[in-house]
């Protein structure tokens, strides 16, 4: 039962997530373009980060600041 209640809880995790950036997407996109527009200079920058158990990954954010 317990593998069965776990599947669920992923299935649920996925769908929830693909609905919610389908949602989102129309404002990253215009988030994007107005960055693009007022700002000079890549939309998108990398910054590398601190995970679980020290493992370092990659993050990517809008950059916002001047």
């Amino acid at each position: 039962m317990r593998n069965i209640n776990l599947f669920i809880k992923r299935a649920v995790d996925v769908l929830g997530s693909g609905i919610g950036l389908m949602l989102v997407s129309p404002l990253l996109v215009i988030t994007a373009v107005l960055i693009k527009l007022l700002m000079p200079g890549p939309v998108l920058f990398k910054q590398e980060r601190v995970g679980k158990n020290g493992t370092l990954f990659y993050i990517l954010k809008f950059r916002t600041m001047k």
